[in-house]
């Protein structure tokens, strides 16, 4: 498939030649999507959380009443999670929610999600995002002639230093350099934004993954 290319002042610079393998695909797996997407949830816990056992709990250890007499349950410490104070039962303790995925479904996924953008129309390709200055303001009057209010944009192997400083504070705009794609953060904003470095990156990549297959 072939897309226009334009320039961040919203002129055309020609055309590209996608592959189809990468951007061309058809049919969406929206399962694959989805078990990517949790993964990448997953792995970004923290899974700090945690609650007081018995064995850590201050409380005191002293037998609450005598065993017989009372006409109450047999009790003996204050610490038991029916009392105010108590420890919690089977509460949450440290661990790592992370769990693995193959990475063939990890670069499947990808392509999908690239796809989903080609055949949304969502997905633009600049020639070059690099700025003369870091004004925010300018690079969002340009973003607004372009109609992104919502986009990721890949800038190649590397972030143009004015632009990546002008577009940290345009609200909803994600800039990340091509070791960063992923398949999260391009489903998450509604535009794809590729240099035509990016795309020459990944198609490289996803050539060399066919090759070695």
């Amino acid at each position: 498939m072939k897309l226009d290319v334009i320039t961040l002042a919203g002129g055309k610079s020609g055309q590209i030649e996608l592959s189809d393998a990468v951007f061309g695909i058809e049919e969406i797996r929206g399962d694959i999507l989805a078990r990517c997407v949790n993964w990448q949830l997953a792995k970004r816990r923290a899974g700090t959380h945690k609650v007081q056992t018995r064995n850590e709990n201050s409380r005191t250890g002293k037998k609450m009443y005598k065993q017989k007499g009372t006409g109450g349950a047999r009790h003996g410490s204050r610490r038991a999670p029916q009392f105010v104070g108590g420890s919690r039962a089977f509460g949450p303790v440290v661990r790592d929610h992370g769990f693995d995925l193959p990475k063939k479904v990890r670069a499947l996924a990808l392509r999908h999600a690239l796809s989903s953008k080609a055949k949304a129309g969502a997905l633009v390709v600049l020639d070059d995002v690099a700025v003369e200055t870091s004004k925010t303001g300018a690079l969002r009057v340009q973003f607004e002639k372009l109609g992104l209010k919502s986009a990721l944009v890949i800038a190649g192997p590397e972030v143009n230093g004015n632009f990546k400083l002008a577009a940290r504070n345009i609200p909803l705009v994600d800039v990340l350099p091509n070791a960063g794609l992923n398949v999260y953060d391009v489903l998450r904003r509604d535009t794809l934004v590729l240099t035509k470095a990016a795309v020459e990156a990944i198609e490289a990549r996803f050539a060399d993954k066919k090759d070695a297959a």
